[in-house]
């Protein structure tokens, strides 16, 4: 499948889905009314992340896969947690676990030879909390929040009989214990049963009903739960109390607290999996809920040496058990026009729970795949919600399929602006051709602007947006920030307009007026360029500075001898194509003019390095090259970009600094002639302390 559809495509599921996720952890984090099962809201985060493994540029500071849970509800006062408490990546299947397995030998750098530890846990599904001790005292218990920032429920954590209130023995001066809050099975139905007869709505699940339980405003209502709680992790230490995740877990039993089992310490692939399938048959028969299973790196040194990738570690994973999968019928495909023009068909379902939730949608991703599984509208289908932000069309059920069903047709027309679409020669996207006069393509473009991961305009969503452009008020960026002085000498004001007044017209002014000022990254992924998204707009703003110098360099870029385009081709995740999209958007004429405008309303500050600015390599350019001896190339490059540094792939008179390993070829010797300082393996450790 050609990769520029497959990323028009995922690029507007991520969005679908990124706005599900929000909703959803607000339902359940703030307000403990989930709308979908807790099985099924998981495999929404599996999705997306599944999304941003092929594409990452997708990757956002606050995407749902480098943010957890939600902010804390204002019922509760805010504990920030001085550890994040962050989330896990996730595999399918083995092939996949393989590649997590591999990934963990390449990183580190060591032989296969040399078996890696891997500690194996049931993943209970439960409620995640920390609870801080000082001196051995309990003084706060907090739950995950946002992964930064969680709320006060040390008044409920006091009331859990399951959970320690003061630990003896050898404990360090500081010490936070995390884990997951759950309730039985069997305490669950009984839970359920006295909300029956009390008239109260029952819970969906043990894992809603444990969250629920946990954070009441009133603790006694929390004491009369029955809930427990399984230690797995730490988050802040005073002192180490082992070098193994193994020698942790004994620690923590040693301390009085309960541990989810069975459990396994494992050193090869067959091994893990034999665990997991043992789980997985269990699974009906424990105790407790679970979703799947944990597999941590067991040395303690290793895991910090991996680190962690946004929102979660390298060295850990959990392993989901398989998806549920239903048949319904379809009873219609529609076409949906993404902003960059892509035409996606969605199977329009006759609905059916799966897993819990009603269905009525299903992606169909693209003609070929319509072609392939010959999915007709009438047809019986096997749905299954694992891999997509809308549910997939496994397969059709051809002996249910009626006589006079015939295939169906991919329009060659835009069903919005009636435009042609073409499709070019090695994709499989069929793209509307209306441009600027399609609405569908303008409106999304102006809803991607003032998103949450751009402009995050309060105020301006996507109805408002939709209700501007159908009065004719918004047309193109720039008309967001000239709303005001338009509206003073408007004849129908936005005040004038059903649902708006003096002060709701007066909050939206102010909003925008708030956002005209916009680092560099945000305002580069605002713009919409094709294939950009957060992280390749921060990988840009990080190696060009300013807006300007971004301009300058793609007009030289269109030379594709030049030295420009060969720098930006060596920046992380930009290659030919995107690079092409890049140059194409910024050598457009209509797109400078809107680009002249829109500067004249804003100020666009130059990008920033987050890392401590005293940092002996914070904003320097690196280049490795060679074969290094004591940590690899992976490791090293994750190391300089923790620390603000700039790493790219080839040599010029802007690097800094050139690190080479053994047997260093071409990239040494343009260092060497251009002056740069190169530096030994030892020398950049030292370096970098």
């Amino acid at each position: 499948m050609n990769n520029l559809f497959e990323k028009d495509e995922a690029e507007l599921r991520h969005s679908e889905l990124s706005s599900l996720i929000k909703y959803h952890d607000s339902k359940y984090y703030q307000e403990d009314a989930p709308d979908v099962s807790d099985v099924e809201y998981d495999k929404l985060r599996l999705e997306i992340l599944e999304i941003e493994k092929k594409f990452p540029d997708l990757i956002t500071n606050t995407s749902p896969t480098q943010t957890v849970g939600a902010k804390p509800s204002k019922g509760f006062s805010k504990v920030k947690h001085n550890v994040p408490m962050l989330s896990l990546g996730n595999v399918f299947s083995e092939e996949e676990l393989n590649d997590f397995l591999d990934r963990l030998y390449k990183f580190l750098g060591v032989d296969k030879g040399k078996l890696i530890e891997i500690a194996a846990e049931p993943k209970i599904d439960g409620l995640s909390c920390s609870l801080r001790y000082e001196k051995g005292e309990l003084v706060y218990a907090a739950t995950r929040g946002d992964g930064y920032e969680g709320e006060d429920i040390t008044a409920n954590v006091r009331v859990i009989d399951d959970i320690p209130k003061k630990i003896k023995g050898d404990v360090p001066d500081v010490l936070e214990v995390r884990g997951e809050v759950y309730m039985r099975r069997d305490d669950f139905i009984k839970l359920n049963q006295q909300q029956e007869e009390k008239g109260k709505p029952v819970f969906a699940n043990p894992r809603n009903a444990a969250a629920g339980s946990l954070r009441q405003l009133d603790a006694k209502i929390t004491a009369e739960r029955p809930l427990g709680m399984f230690a797995y992790a730490l988050g802040e230490v005073s002192k180490p109390i082992s070098d193994t995740q193994w020698g942790i877990r004994e620690k923590l039993i040693s301390y009085g607290f309960s541990e989810a089992s069975p459990v396994a310490l494992c050193s090869v692939a067959e091994d893990i999996l034999k665990y997991y399938n043992h789980i997985n048959k269990l699974r009906p028969d424990l105790d407790y809920e679970i979703d799947g299973v944990v597999y941590k790196v067991n040395r303690l040194d290793y895991q910090e040496r991996l680190g962690f990738v946004s929102r979660a570690p390298r060295w850990a994973t959990a392993h989901k058990f398989p998806a549920e999968q239903a048949v319904t019928i379809i009873n219609d495909i529609n076409i949906q026009v993404g902003r960059t023009g892509v035409l996606t068909p969605v199977a329009r379902l006759e609905p059916i729970t799966v897993g819990g939730v009603v269905v009525s949608n299903a992606t169909l991703h693209n003609e070929d795949e319509i072609n392939r599984k010959d999915v007709r509208i009438g047809d019986h289908v096997t749905i299954q919600r694992a891999g997509d932000v809308i549910p997939q069309v496994v397969n059709v059920v051809l002996d249910k399929r009626k006589a006079k069903s015939k295939p169906y047709k991919f329009p060659h027309q835009c069903p919005v602006c009636d435009s042609n679409a073409i499709r070019e020669e090695g994709e499989v996207a069929w793209r509307c051709t209306g441009g600027l006069i399609c609405e569908a393509q303008a409106v999304e473009r102006l809803k991607h602007f003032v998103g949450r991961l751009a402009f995050d305009i309060d105020g301006l969503g996507a109805k408002i947006i939709q209700q501007f452009w159908d009065d004719g008020l918004l047309k193109t960026p720039v008309d967001i920030f000239k709303l005001e002085e338009r509206d003073k000498t408007s004849l129908t004001p936005i005040r004038a307009r059903e649902g708006w007044g003096d002060l709701s017209a007066k909050n939206l002014f102010e909003s925008i007026n708030n956002k005209r000022v916009i680092t560099l990254n945000r305002f580069i992924y605002a713009l919409g360029i094709r294939q950009i998204g957060e992280a390749t707009a921060k990988r840009l703003a990080s190696t060009y500075g300013d807006l300007e110098t971004i301009k300058q360099t793609m007009v030289l870029a269109t030379d594709y001898e030049s030295q420009a385009y060969t720098d930006l081709i060596n920046i992380d995740d930009i290659g030919p194509s995107t690079a092409d999209d890049l140059v194409g958007f910024f050598n457009e004429v209509h797109n400078q003019d809107i680009l002249k405008a829109i500067e004249q309303e804003l100020e666009i500050k130059p990008y920033e390095s987050p890392a401590d600015q005293d940092n002996p390599v914070a904003g320097k350019v690196l280049v490795f090259t060679g074969t290094l001896s004591k940590i690899t190339r992976a490791e090293a490059k994750a190391k300089a970009e923790s620390l603000g540094a700039k790493v790219t792939g080839s040599v010029s008179k802007k690097t800094d600094y050139v690190i080479v390993g053994e047997d260093a070829g071409s990239k040494l010797k343009k260092a060497k002639e251009l002056g740069v300082e190169v530096l030994n393996e030892d020398e950049w450790l030292a370096l970098i302390g």
